[in-house]
C-alpha cells in the first residue's frame, strides 16, 4: 500500500490510498502489533474519504486517482 500502512498515524492526518491499494482494509499490513484491531474493510471510492471504524485511521483517495470496476 502506499501510504495506508500505519493505523498509528496521528488523528490529524490523512492517509492517501491510490486504486492500487483496493481493497482497502484497516489495519494495514505493516502496522505495529500494539496497535492492532479486528481487520475491516474500508469503502474509500464511493465518498472518497472515511474512518475507519475501529480506529479513527482517516483516509482518503488520491486526486484524480482512476478506480475501474467500481
Amino acid at each position: 500500500m502506499s501510504s495506508a500502512s500505519s493505523p498509528s498515524v496521528p488523528k490529524d492526518e490523512i492517509i492517501y490510498v491510490e486504486a492500487k491499494d483496493l481493497p482497502l482494509y484497516c489495519p494495514g499490513p505493516h502496522a505495529p502489533l500494539w496497535s492492532m484491531h479486528p481487520r475491516v474493510y474500508i469503502e474509500v471510492v464511493k465518498t472518497g474519504q472515511t474512518l475507519c471504524p475501529y480506529c479513527g485511521a482517516k483516509y482518503q483517495l488520491k486526486d484524480g486517482e482512476k478506480v475501474l470496476g467500481h
